[in-house]
């Protein structure tokens, strides 16, 4: 019998659909402190010097930073569209307390202080930003995480990162508030601009081009007495790239002596022989995990990033500054990946272990006999999916009389990522060679080895291939933000109060997403090898592209894997078999959506704020106090499939099958906040700052947890079936945090930084689970007809002759045969056993969490040598952890991304020469959980770049991204129950750009 393909097929989805400073960190108050107008030029010296580069940019954060108050971090640009990184997630890593996720190579989303990119809020220029993507393969898109990687750096003037909350501030991070800031021509008059090109060779690319070009521009200008002024910006990237992994699916953690299917045998009594065939078995209160399949993902993409933006701005009088700008970004992804792997029926294994209290395998290996026809499965996918950003706001600024300050803004911006092709966002097209004798997974390397051995006739060729299923998935996000903002203020001339400020925000987010999949579950075969054309399959060296890592050149791992033609595969197959007749619209692939939701959510939040200024003794003190009062409404709607019945297809393997009809609910919820903001800092000694803050911050929860209707998970599962319900009257998260921090400025460029921080966060959001039937479902595979086809065949009897048992008998109760006559599925009928479903539904729960720790900095200059560098660490930790021990039903909190940092950055700046090496560092940490965790290893990974100015206006330069190659790897409950592995690539750039 086979395995449940889920789990596998989502791995292979997330590969093909997701494939699609040397400036230092700076604690600064960039956003409240007005930058230094130009100054003109005199008589006497008539060419202006304007200081770019590094170190100018290293002293004029260290200046903000030691003059403001409160306490952020921010990176800013060396010089006109020069940014330190080419990846805004790459630039933000550099501070203290940042780290990044990557997805092929590239930084995607953000960390701070351990809070994952759900906790992070983006805005630019101060407005809140939507966020789209398309999610796994298994459900609607839901989360809130801003894609870094939509966005390059050239058109960035800075990024402010604030960690702890403020009342001006927009809410939704809980970990921090990120403003990217872009630039404004009448904030530097005159004439600017650079033009820049580069050549990015990726050392990943396993076949065909591997160099691509890159594009930027900006330029700016002011006219009519610097009333006006206009700024263009954009950029092109077309980068090719590769990523070999390796992929696992595990049974969930069972305690040793439990006799379930897929677990271990208890005893010698075991009726396949498999305990003797088990060495360092877990003993009865160990938990350990099985794997359930595993195999080898090479994928290689295109990656078309188009960025753009253009502002106007116009200031009549002195006082008054109006400004209209837009925004455009656009990412596209066309991946293609191919798969090989096993699957285990858990029959007659054999196996070796680890020690406790959570066991991990050593292997895991299971034999077939001649007649069983054992698939050694091969897989392709393609996805072709695109994401485009579009913001378009205004903004009127007044300088009244008397310090008197009003601003009016406002926005209209939308992200919306869906599919480019007609087979939708992610699909698997399965082919198989049957025929396998012994299977192996060796989890001692550094990437797990999968040995198999065929049987005559099962060599592996393109000759032996035979299709089998195949699933279709179609997603689809779109999340759009209307926002309007009133902010005032005064400033005193003198008085214990220098300014007060106030304002109000009215937010309208409207998110749709949605979700749809054709799946055909005839994993046993459909055309025949001679029915199949060879040419479909070219083989390729399998150790060649898995090089990189320990294990990849193993002796005993798979030789080969194919390269397959699947956009000519499944026109094949719906010529032949009809596998898209389903389809939305005739001619593709592209599933009706059966999950469509919509969430909208309607805030409304004044503030108040005022700053003061004081003597402390003899020294001076700053204080700031903030309120802001947020209420938010949630309005939910959710298409909700109405099934009508299953199919058995075999072994574990029963389909939900659903009819035309389906059902919108709508739910409502409602929550407020009051969110008190305090910042303090003083001066005990010269060039020494001590500073306290003080917050309540809230982020709301993922779009899925707020969506209504009930939704069940295909196929049914042995054990117990899935679903999942949401819940829109959530509350948010919220945090109290305190920072508490002490600076010392010994230099003019060089200062030394220690900073503790602390937040209790409550609301968590539990999953409360419910076992019941559902929609009165049955299982054919538990029902009487099943159980007459095994007795009447015995125990060694075949799925497939199973199902053609119950079709010779019962034909009416037949779902399908294949072209050799064969069952392929049996309807389920009323009097078989109901289904039981776990159905989850989200809650607050009463759980809450400590997360704190420290952060040191140091930033020195080496006199005047050019030399330079940037070191910091950061600790966090938490009040809380996941037991790898306890049983995978045992209920557990823990928060997850909580692990330390670390950054060093060494550089040299003068006379035209830059040149940064940088090393990034982030220790292993728990990634999320749900019946078991899984944790990401310890990464670091090294960078450098080096440019030269040939003449004035004129840079060479080069860059390079991980360039020792790092791997990442990822696990379950034990070191070996690796979940992921994952060789690491070089990339390369050069170029040269042109300021003036």
């Amino acid at each position: 019998m086979k395995a449940s393909r889920k789990p596998a097929y989502a791995h292979l989805m997330l590969g093909a659909s997701a494939a699609a400073l040397a400036l230092t960190a700076q604690q600064a108050m960039a956003q409240e402190a007005a930058q230094p107008a130009p100054q003109a030029a005199s008589n006497d010296a008539p060419d202006a010097i304007v200081v770019t580069g590094i170190r100018a940019s290293l002293k004029s954060s260290l200046n903000i930073k030691k003059t403001g108050i409160g306490v952020i971090d921010a990176i800013s640009a060396e010089d006109i569209g020069k940014f330190p990184d080419t990846n805004l997630a790459e630039s933000l890593q550099r501070i203290t307390g940042v780290s990044i996720d990557r997805s092929n190579g590239e930084g995607q989303f953000v960390t701070v202080r351990g809070f994952g990119p759900d906790y992070n809020l983006v805005l630019l220029n101060g407005r809140q930003m939507p966020a789209s993507s398309l999610g796994g393969s298994s459900g609607a898109p839901a989360s809130r995480s801003f894609d870094f990687a939509n966005l390059a750096s050239e058109g960035i003037a800075g990024v402010e990162v604030y960690k702890s909350g403020r009342a001006t501030l927009a809410t939704g991070g809980i970990g921090s508030v990120i403003n990217i800031k872009t630039p404004r021509p009448l904030d530097r008059p005159g004439l600017h601009g650079s033009i820049g090109a580069k050549a990015l060779y990726d050392t990943s690319v396993f076949q065909g081009a591997a160099v691509k070009p890159e594009f930027s521009g900006v330029i700016s200008d002011t006219f009519a007495d610097n009333r006006i002024g206009i700024s263009i910006s954009g950029s092109y990237q077309d980068r090719r790239a590769s990523q070999a992994q390796f992929n696992a699916g595990w049974r969930e953690g069972y305690l040793g002596y439990e006799n379930n299917w897929g677990s271990l045998p208890v005893d010698a009594n075991d009726w396949r022989g498999n305990f003797a065939r088990t060495e360092n078995r877990p003993g009865p209160n160990t938990v350990y995990q099985v794997t359930q399949n595993a195999g080898y993902d090479f994928t290689t993409f295109r990656r078309e990033r188009i960025n753009g933006q253009a502002v106007v701005q116009f200031k009549p009088t002195d006082t008054l500054v109006a400004t209209v700008d837009y925004t455009f970004s656009q990412n596209t992804i066309d991946a293609r990946t191919n798969s090989i792997g096993v699957w285990f029926n858990h029959n007659q294994t054999s196996s070796s272990w680890t020690d406790g209290p959570a066991a991990g395998p050593n292997f895991y290996a299971e034999s077939f006999g001649p007649n069983e026809g054992k698939d050694l499965a091969i897989t392709g996918a393609v996805a072709a999916n695109r994401s485009r950003n579009k913001s378009i706001g205004g903004n009127l600024k007044w300088d009244g009389p008397g310090g008197l300050r009003l601003e009016l803004d406002g926005h209209h911006s939308t992200a919306e990522s869906k599919p480019t092709a007609p087979y939708g966002t992610g699909i698997a097209v399965g082919s198989a060679i049957y025929g396998v004798k012994n299977q192996k997974v060796d989890f001692t390397k550094g990437i797990p080895v999968i040995s198999v051995e065929m049987y005559p006739g099962a060599e592996i060729t393109a000759a032996n291939i035979r299709p089998a299923g195949n699933a279709f998935r179609t997603a689809y996000q779109r999340d759009e933000i209307n926002e309007v903002s009133f902010r005032g203020g005064y400033d005193f001339d003198a008085s214990f109060i220098n300014s007060l400020d106030f304002g109000v925000t009215y937010t309208e987010n409207k998110v749709r997403s949605a979700f749809g999949v054709i799946q055909n579950d005839t994993w046993g075969g459909t055309l025949s090898k001679a029915d199949t054309p060879d040419d479909l399959y070219t083989i390729r060296d399998l150790p060649k592209d898995l090089a990189g890592i320990s294990g990849s050149n193993d002796p005993s791992i798979i030789p080969s894997y194919f390269d397959i033609n699947t956009r000519g595969l499944i026109t094949l197959l719906n010529d032949r078999i009809g596998i898209c007749a389903t389809a939305v619209t005739p001619g593709t692939c592209l599933a009706r959506f059966d999950r469509d939701r919509t969430t909208r959510e309607r805030t409304i939040a004044p503030y108040l704020q005022t700053t003061h200024t004081f003597d402390l003794g003899e020294n001076p003190a700053h204080l700031r106090l903030g309120l802001r009062y947020e209420r938010t409404k949630v309005d939910s709607t959710a298409l909700v499939p109405v099934p009508t019945g299953t199919v058995w297809t075999g072994g574990n393997e029963t389909a939900i099958v659903y009819g035309s009809e389906s059902s919108f609910v709508t739910r409502k919820g409602e929550y407020s906040n009051w969110l008190p903001a305090v910042d303090f800092d003083m001066s005990p000694f010269k060039n020494v700052k001590f500073r306290v803050s003080y917050s309540h911050t809230i982020t709301r929860p993922d779009y899925n947890s707020l969506q209504g209707g009930t939704t069940l998970d295909s196929p049914i599962r042995i054990g117990g079936s899935t679903g999942a319900s949401g819940n829109p009257d959530l509350l948010p998260y919220k945090s109290k945090g305190v920072d508490i921090s002490g600076e010392w400025y010994y230099g003019p460029t060089s200062y030394i930084s220690i900073g503790f921080f602390h937040k209790v966060v409550k609301n968590y959001i539990n999953q409360t689970q419910v076992n019941q039937p559902a929609f009165g479902l049955t299982n054919a595979a538990a029902g009487d007809r099943a159980r007459e086809a095994r007795a009447a065949l015995g125990s060694d009897a075949t799925a497939q002759s199973i199902l053609n048992y119950i079709g010779n008998k019962y034909p009416q109760t037949v779902a399908g045969r294949d072209g050799a006559g064969n069952v392929t599925g049996v309807k389920s009928l009323a009097d078989d056993p109901l289904v039981n479903f776990i159905i989850t539904q989200p809650t607050n729960s009463n759980q809450q969490a400590r997360v704190y720790g420290w952060e040191f900095a140091i930033q020195h200059s080496f006199w005047n040598t050019g030399f330079g560098t940037i070191l910091n660490y950061t600790i966090v930790k938490s009040d809380t952890k996941f037991n790898n021990a306890l049983r995978y039903t045992v209920p557990q909190f823990a928060v997850t991304g909580i692990s330390d940092s670390a950054n060093a950055v060494l550089y040299y700046d003068k006379k035209g020469l830059q040149a940064r090496i940088a090393y990034n560092w982030r220790a292993g940490f728990l990634g999320g959980y749900g019946f078991d965790p899984y944790y990401t290893n310890a990464y670091g990974q090294w960078d450098m770049s080096a440019s030269y100015e040939i003449k004035k206006g004129v840079t060479v330069f080069a860059e390079g991204i991980n360039i020792t190659n790092a791997s990442r790897k990822g696990h379950q409950r034990n070191d070996q129950t690796v979940f992921f592995a994952a060789p690491g690539y070089a990339r390369w750039a050069g170029g040269a750009r042109f300021t003036f």
